[in-house]
């Protein structure tokens, strides 16, 4: 990289910290976000990025379950949930799961994602009975499902302690947690968008637990809206002091907020896709201890997908099948991605495809891989 470009735009001493490996401080990450000169900042995280991972773009072959949109929450930006009676409201019964997995086994699913609203009557064994009818009936998949929000929300129902739902939902099958309901840590924010929900802090204490019973999760950041970009890189910051503990982060997901259906109304415009892509690359420049950082198409749409592998991104999630949660928000992207769609995709950007499990361990890429 050539220096001097960092030098004119006030980033010299922050390029020899990532060329030597050191951990920017969150000072270094106002100024990489503050830096107009995008393109320098996306080299930085790129460097990083074929660093850890060299030309390799991985991807799942996945399939997102949402089992209910029925909620207690009702968080502001939300446009998935809905009161029960409500139009619109639904919820899956364990046949329909079952059918709607069974119904997409072209190319081996090797994930089964499953995540929905926070149902207020729905009890811990509605979970647990699923979990083990799906690993009966598929073993081969690996189950990534319920957010540290729902792990909250079923524990406050049964009068549980959310270690004792971690532990019921592992010994019913659960793989992984996926990193939703993160949103925004910082509480003014949180207070004003999801107050319902539970707190940033408690967020981060299910994981910290979770990681310690050896459940593995991603992580997730929901940005574009209310927050500052203070707000931003003290989510991340947290974020990785929990990693420095635990090691239990395999993926960080930025999602930038879906407008079109939100009852959150914005007083200024959205910045769009240049603020998507360097928060993905300042992302990958302050997490230095998460091995991954996605670039989930269904929100980014697939274009904006592809040029955030250029931007320290070097996941794309999975051919994802059915979702609801950003779609109802007004995502503009494909319900479904099929293998060859997301290898072209790769492909087309200079990369090399590694097909994945739910763990980020690589798969041989044969037909019936």
């Amino acid at each position: 990289m050539d220096l001097s470009r960092f030098q004119a735009c006030g980033l010299a001493d922050i390029h020899d910290k990532v060329l030597a490996g050191e951990r920017l401080d969150i000072d270094d990450g106002a100024r990489l976000f503050a830096c107009p000169d995008f393109l320098a900042v996306a080299a930085l995280a790129h460097h990083v990025r074929v660093r850890l991972h060299g030309d390799k773009t991985f991807y799942v072959l996945n399939r997102h379950i949402n089992y209910t949109n029925i909620c207690a929450n009702d968080c502001l930006f939300c446009a998935f949930s809905r009161k029960e009676g409500q139009d619109g409201a639904f919820l899956l019964d364990h046949a329909a799961i079952l059918d709607r997995i069974a119904a997409y086994r072209q190319d081996r699913v090797r994930e089964i994602h499953i995540v929905g609203g926070c149902h207020p009557e729905l009890r811990l064994e509605y979970f647990t009975d699923l979990l083990r009818l799906i690993s009966a009936r598929f073993p081969d998949v690996a189950i990534k499902g319920f957010t540290m929000v729902e792990i909250g929300h079923f524990a406050q129902l049964e009068g549980l302690s959310t270690r004792e739902v971690l532990l019921r939902l592992q010994d019913a099958g659960l793989a992984m947690i996926p990193g939703g309901g993160a949103e925004i840590f910082a509480p003014e924010v949180r207070r004003r968008i999801c107050p319902n929900k539970i707190t940033g802090e408690e967020w981060l204490r299910i994981a910290e637990e979770a990681h310690g019973l050896g459940v593995k999760s991603n992580a997730t950041m929901l940005f574009g809206h209310i927050e500052t970009v203070a707000d931003r890189l003290d989510h991340l910051d947290r974020l990785r002091r929990v990693q420095d503990r635990t090691g239990g982060f395999v993926c960080f997901i930025p999602l930038p907020f879906q407008t079109a259906h939100s009852r959150l109304k914005l007083e200024t415009e959205r910045a769009g896709g240049l603020d998507e892509l360097k928060t993905i690359a300042v992302s990958r420049l302050m997490l230095d201890n998460i091995p991954h950082i996605k670039a989930y198409w269904v929100m980014l749409t697939t274009k904006l997908a592809q040029v955030a592998l250029h931007f320290g991104a070097d996941d794309l999630d999975g051919t994802v099948v059915e979702e609801k949660i950003g779609h109802m928000a007004g995502a503009s992207s494909e319900q479904e991605l099929t293998r060859r769609d997301l290898e072209a995709m790769i492909r087309g950007c200079g990369f090399t495809p590694v097909q994945r499990d739910a763990l980020f361990n690589p798969l041989a890429n044969g037909p019936n891989a």
